[in-house]
């Protein structure tokens, strides 16, 4: 069912919560966007702007980490002003209220820990992009390390452990998904007996399966996205209005 109007959406998705007893939520770019933080793949977004670098390009090019790192260190203003929105603290209610047991996400901005959700129940199934990470050992590194490594040696700088390339917490196009994650979030997906999936368009493969994977097992699911997705069909509830709004009513004291 597709939403009449904001109100009619809003009661609707609140009577569906209230009823729910394991809501669990999946999250795409559309929650951060009133963040400050841009979509990638919508008309205008950094996609349509730079060319995404492919996880081997990344590891055979140091030409390509360079270029890599240099757009991190340009985004770096946004994602350290942005603050969690209405979307985030929404669900940051609800999970205090012991309503939802973890939230998934495809997005890579650590807001959801920001807005009070513990970091072992946020599932990141792209990653974060407020650290980096070794491609080869693991070693972890705080992003003003490898600012700092990158402006004395002009290139980005390898892992003082094992050598290999340092990139991003993140999982690029090519990189395999993190297989814990994985489990995880599809765990939860056929657990829950609410699933509201917010802001994705749910078209990057395999996360998008998690929505029908939910329906699939009993659960309820909602969408709440600006545009259509093609999973709308099988939706228990489509909210085609602005997140911020759509949630705002059940951000929690």
């Amino acid at each position: 069912m597709i939403a009449s109007d904001l109100r009619s959406g809003v009661e609707r998705l609140g009577d569906m919560i209230a009823e729910a007893k394991r809501i669990v939520p999946f999250t795409g770019a559309g929650i951060s966007t009133e963040c400050g933080i841009p979509d990638f793949r919508s008309p205008g977004g950094i996609w349509t702007r730079n060319r995404p670098i492919p996880f081997d390009e990344f590891v055979a090019s140091q030409e390509a980490r360079d270029e890599s790192w240099r757009r991190r260190f340009a985004m770096e203003e946004v994602f350290a002003a942005a603050k969690p929105g209405r979307g985030h603290r929404a669900l940051a209610s609800l999970y205090r209220a012991g309503k939802v047991p973890a939230i998934i996400t495809q997005n890579i901005d650590n807001l959801h820990q920001a807005s009070g959700v513990a970091s072992d129940h946020v599932i990141e199934l792209h990653g974060n992009t407020t650290y980096a990470r070794c491609i080869g050992c693991g070693q972890a590194y705080p992003l003003d390390w490898v600012k700092r490594r990158f402006d004395e040696e002009g290139a980005a700088p390898n892992c003082t452990v094992c050598d290999e390339p340092v990139k991003t917490a993140t999982i690029s196009f090519g990189q395999t998904m993190p297989e814990d994650e994985m489990q995880r979030a599809t765990a939860l997906s056929q657990a829950c007996d609410l699933f509201i999936a917010i802001g994705s368009s749910l078209v990057v493969w395999p996360a998008a399966g998690f929505p029908m994977m939910a329906k699939e097992s009993g659960a309820r699911l909602v969408i709440v996205n600006r545009e259509p997705t093609e999973q709308d069909d099988i939706a228990d509830l489509v909210i085609r209005h602005d997140i911020g709004e759509t949630l705002g009513p059940f951000v929690g004291d």
